[in-house]
């Protein structure tokens, strides 16, 4: 401790740096070093957590599930409801070798649809989320008929091997009087076209 004494006053001055002798190398006891060292650390980790955070273009795996092969139709099932009570399940499982193809530039073909010897193509996409898909080929549903079959599809799954799409009457709101259908599509994935 350190006294200055004067005539008009007194002052007391206290250092708050106390050497500690450890082995005879002096540490002073300097909270403002670590206080950057921690400061430091707290920026990096922020750092790597926007960077890390920040969308990244062009590196999207849901499309390209799509289009790494041809999609072979396995299976079709086909509910009908009244509201929210089923009155039938169908499913039927020869699909008369219908593929449904996905390209990396946003086109897409679909060949036999309802077993009819057809080519439809046209364009597809996915909403923002993902989770519905909008392929906008027009198809022969009979030698009369004229549809887009997968125009709002759900996306129930999709995987490397298979993918499941929902079609007909699927908005989640619906009256409970009113009769509806819902379509499920059963596809597998195949490295090469196969026909019938």
């Amino acid at each position: 401790m350190l006294h200055l004494n004067n005539n008009l006053y007194s002052k007391e001055v206290i250092i708050n740096t106390v050497p500690v002798n450890t082995g005879g190398i002096f540490i002073f006891a300097d909270m403002a070093l670590m206080k950057k060292k921690y400061f430091l650390l707290l920026s990096i980790v922020l750092i790597g957590l926007v960077i890390n955070s920040c969308k990244k273009t062009g590196q999207n795996a849901i499309p390209a599930l799509f289009s790494g092969g041809f999609w072979q139709l396995a299976s079709i099932e086909t509910t009908t409801y009244t509201g929210n009570q089923q009155l039938t399940d169908t499913t039927i499982n020869d699909t008369c070798g219908q593929i449904f193809t996905f390209k990396p530039d946003f086109t897409c073909t679909y060949t036999n649809f309802n077993c009819l010897t057809q080519s439809s193509s046209g364009t597809w996409s996915l909403t923002p989320n993902q989770l519905y898909l909008n392929a906008d080929m027009t198809c022969d549903s009979t030698t009369t008929t004229k549809t887009k079959p997968f125009i709002n599809a759900q996306i129930i799954t999709l995987g490397v091997y298979s993918m499941v799409l929902n079609t007909g009457d699927i908005a989640p709101n619906y009256s409970l009087t009113k009769p509806r259908k819902i379509v499920k599509y059963g596809f597998i994935r195949q490295k090469t076209t196969t026909g019938n």
